[in-house]
């Protein structure tokens, strides 16, 4: 497959949807007690700022190791009612198959005790309809259910999930990432503040602080209802620390990777990026977010591939009246796969990636700039370089094979080698339509 350096805004995006990049880092508001020098082979870029003294006359209280009790009972909650629906929808009104279930169920079992953990979980699928998350993990037991620190963090449509505080407040709770889509936001693109947080989140802290956290013109929240914007109050020292973010500079939603508990989490990606409702199960080609996390994660996580059938008859994008009632009686297949030898599949990408780092080390420090790097937020270079365009690019074809893989081991039809091109999926396009049935008897919805 080829790189297109010159068109990488215009093709390629996060794993929510067809997001040009806007470069966009966004404002972090979230402060913590230690600035460390990163070594020479971490692999994250972004210059430090040089108002420092204002970061350590803040630095002598801690913040929270995990969110106020109020807000962790309200997302157990809060995901333990969604699923507990979706399981009683799949077992009771479905005809549900699992496949690997007990071999994915041993994974997060292992990772119950969070100070515990060495690495981050990060599984993929494809899409098929908007009940796919959380529908599929009602497969899950009602002792995961009601844990959020077992649970997914996922990416949400801001247009959709966040449109105001009620809403916010609910995806917020469920562990939900506010992603913009630039179809619908300028602030949209593969480096936007969410990409970052997903990043930390299969990571683990200390993290450095980017300057605009040091900003007198920090975004506050707004108490409209109408406001997006969404904090803890209940936190400890939220005042000296408000561990919060901005998508687009003005909003505020918690940085849920600003808390040790969070360290090396569990964070669900559909890289295709909208629903893709394929007669044959054929999946469009993979957008860029997924490489970010492959290669900028530290360490790099485990990765588990999914594949899911059935929910496009739950939900059907050419369903009449009434399109809000999932329909029943529906097979509904999950499968969990094996996990990926991230080292043979990623590893000579991952080393590609930090010897381009400290090249940027080297051309910062020759330029007398300060080489402190900054976890999940990158330099220009190394955002635009054209190794680093083609290093995305890579990691992101060979993740969408190892999901062609589980798909071929379920016994469906080789899919055509062009779908994984995003050079296909642009033909579709000049057919006038984003969204609606497709001429290869497809229907897809960009959500």
């Amino acid at each position: 497959m080829r790189s297109h350096p010159g068109q990488y805004p215009k093709l390629w995006a996060t794993g929510l949807t067809n997001n040009p990049v806007t470069g966009a880092n966004g404002f972090y508001t979230f402060r913590l007690p230690f600035l460390r020098k990163i070594d020479d082979d971490c692999s994250f870029g972004c210059m430090r700022s040089s108002a420092e003294a204002g970061y350590h006359a803040m630095s002598s209280l801690t913040p929270p190791s995990q969110p106020s009790l109020p807000w962790r009972i309200g997302s157990s909650v809060t995901i333990g009612a969604v699923g507990a629906f979706c399981r009683t929808f799949l077992y009771g009104l479905s005809d549900p198959e699992v496949v690997g279930l007990d071999r994915f169920l041993k994974v997060l079992e292992e990772r119950r005790d969070v100070g515990a953990r060495t690495r981050g979980l990060l599984t993929v699928s494809n899409h098929l309809s908007v009940m796919d998350d959380p529908l599929m993990w009602g497969v899950l037991p009602y002792n995961i259910l009601f844990n959020p620190s077992l649970q997914r963090w996922s990416l949400g449509s801001y247009d959709i999930c966040f449109k105001n505080k009620a809403l916010s407040t609910f995806f917020a709770l469920g562990q939900t990432l506010p992603t913009h889509r630039t179809a619908h936001s300028e602030h949209g693109g593969l480096f936007q503040p969410t990409i970052t947080q997903a990043i930390r989140l299969l990571s683990s802290q200390p993290f450095l602080t980017p300057e605009q956290a040091l900003s007198s013109q920090r975004p506050k929240p707004s108490a409209s209802p109408k406001s997006p914007d969404v904090v803890d109050p209940f936190s400890s020292n939220s005042l000296v620390y408000p561990i919060t973010y901005s998508t687009n500079g003005t909003d505020v939603f918690p940085a849920p990777s600003a808390y040790e508990s969070r360290k090396h989490s569990w964070v669900h990606i559909f890289p295709e990026g909208r629903i893709h409702q394929h007669p044959a199960l054929a999946m469009r080609y993979f957008k860029w977010g997924v490489s970010r996390m492959i290669l900028e994660s530290e360490p790099l996580p485990d990765i588990i591939p999914i594949f899911i059938d059935g929910t496009q008859n739950v939900m059907h994008e050419s369903r009449t009246f009434p399109r809000f009632i999932p329909r029943t009686g529906k097979k509904i297949k999950v499968v969990f796969g094996d996990s990926v030898d991230g080292e043979k599949v990623f590893g000579d990408l991952r080393r590609r990636w930090r010897a381009l780092v400290e090249m940027q080390r080297e051309a910062l420090k020759k330029k007398g700039q300060d080489t402190t790097m900054e976890m999940g937020v990158l330099t220009d270079g190394l955002k635009y370089n054209p190794e680093a365009v083609a290093l995305r690019l890579e990691a992101t074809q060979r993740m969408r094979n190892e999901v062609v893989k589980l798909r071929n081991s379920l016994g469906y039809d080789e899919e055509d080698p062009k779908n994984g091109l995003v050079e296909t999926w642009i033909e579709e396009g000049k057919s006038g339509a984003r969204e609606g049935h497709m001429k290869d008897d497809s229907w897809t919805k960009d959500t």
